[in-house]
C-alpha cells in the first residue's frame, strides 16, 4: 500500500478528521447560498447600481445616509417590529399550549399534532390567496358568516387598522404546528420522574408546569422564540400575497420594501435596497446574539 493511501486510510479512521468529510456538502452549500450572497449584498450596498447592472460606481456610505432620512423606510421596521412583537408571542404561547395538550402518545392526540402541523407543510403563497379569498368583504365566506351575525363587512385586508392583525392570525395559524412540533419533542424528554416526585410532595397540575415543565423546555424555547423571532423580521411572502403592503403602507415591511426599491419600483436602485438588506441583517444578529446569551444564562442558572 503506497504511503498516500496509508495515509489516507488512517486519516478517514479518525473521527475527528472523517467528520469533516460529511460537513464538507453542507459547508459548500452554506458557503454558495449564504456566505457569498452576504458579502456581495454588503458590496453592492456600497455602489450605485440598477437592477439591470447597466452601470455601476461607488457611492460609499451614501445609501446608508439616505437610510436615516426615508420616512418609508422607517415605516417599514415600525410595521416589522409590530408583528414581531405581537406574532412571536402569540405563536410561541399557542403553541405551548397544543403541544402541552398532545405531548402524550394517544391515538387521538397523534391525530390532532399532524393536523395542527399540516398548513406548517403548505406554501405560504398558496394559504395566503386562500385566506384573501376566505376575507374579502363582499365574497368571503367568512365576512358572510359574520355578516349574518349582525356585523357589518368588514374588509380585513383593506381596512388600515385590521390589516396587519389579520396577517399576523393567518401566519399564526400558519407556523405554530412547527413550534409545536419542537415543543413536544421537548417535553417528552423531561423525565417523568421529576412529576412524580413533585406529586408526593403535593404540587399541582399548575404548579408542575411552571416548576418543572417551563424550566426543562428553556433549551427548546429558547431555539423556537430566537427562530420565530427571525422568521418574524424577514415577513414577505403572506404580506406580498394578502395585501402588497397596503392599505396606506400599514403592512409594508422591511423586506417587502427591499422588493419593492430593487425590484417593483423605477430606478430599480439595486444599491440602496442591499444597504437595507445590510440594515436588517445587523438588526437581526444583535437581536439573535442578545437572546442567544439571554436563554444561554437562563440555562446555566438552573
Amino acid at each position: 500500500m503506497s504511503t498516500d493511501k496509508r495515509f489516507l486510510r488512517s486519516w478517514l479512521t479518525r473521527p475527528d478528521k472523517a467528520a469533516y468529510l460529511f460537513l464538507l456538502p453542507s459547508a459548500l452549500i452554506l458557503s454558495v447560498f449564504v456566505i457569498v450572497p452576504v458579502i456581495a449584498t454588503l458590496g453592492i450596498s456600497l455602489m450605485n447600481m440598477d437592477v439591470f447592472l447597466k452601470k455601476a460606481d461607488f457611492a460609499g456610505l451614501d445609501h446608508f445616509r439616505q437610510l436615516a432620512d426615508d420616512e418609508r423606510f422607517w415605516n417599514a421596521l415600525k410595521n416589522t417590529a409590530y408583528f414581531a412583537v405581537i406574532e412571536v408571542p402569540l405563536q410561541v404561547f399557542a403553541s405551548l399550549l397544543a403541544a402541552v395538550y398532545v405531548a402524550k402518545n394517544t391515538k387521538f392526540r397523534k391525530f390532532l399534532r399532524s393536523v395542527y402541523f399540516l398548513p406548517a407543510i403548505c406554501s405560504f403563497t398558496a394559504i395566503g390567496i386562500a385566506w384573501s379569498f376566505l376575507l374579502d368583504p363582499q365574497t368571503g365566506l367568512y365576512t358572510e358568516y359574520l355578516y349574518n351575525l349582525g356585523f357589518p363587512r368588514i374588509g380585513f385586508l383593506r381596512d388600515p387598522v385590521w390589516a396587519m392583525p389579520t396577517v399576523i392570525l393567518m401566519t399564526v395559524w400558519k407556523t405554530f404546528g412547527y413550534t409545536m412540533m419542537l415543543l413536544v419533542a421537548g417535553l417528552q424528554n423531561i423525565p417523568n420522574s421529576y412529576y412524580e416526585a413533585a406529586e408526593i410532595d403535593g404540587a399541582g397540575s399548575f404548579r408542575k408546569f411552571v416548576g418543572i415543565t417551563i424550566p426543562m423546555l428553556i433549551p427548546a424555547l429558547s431555539f423556537t422564540v430566537i427562530t420565530t423571532t427571525i422568521g418574524a423580521l424577514q415577513v414577505f411572502d403572506q404580506v406580498f400575497v394578502m395585501t402588497q403592503g397596503g392599505p396606506l403602507n400599514k403592512t409594508e415591511t422591511v423586506v417587502a420594501y427591499i422588493y419593492n426599491v430593487g425590484f417593483s419600483m423605477a430606478p430599480y436602485d439595486l444599491g440602496y435596497a442591499s444597504a437595507i438588506s445590510v440594515a436588517l441583517f445587523v438588526i437581526i444578529l444583535i437581536l439573535t446574539l442578545s437572546m442567544n446569551r439571554y436563554f444561554t444564562n437562563k440555562e446555566t442558572s438552573m
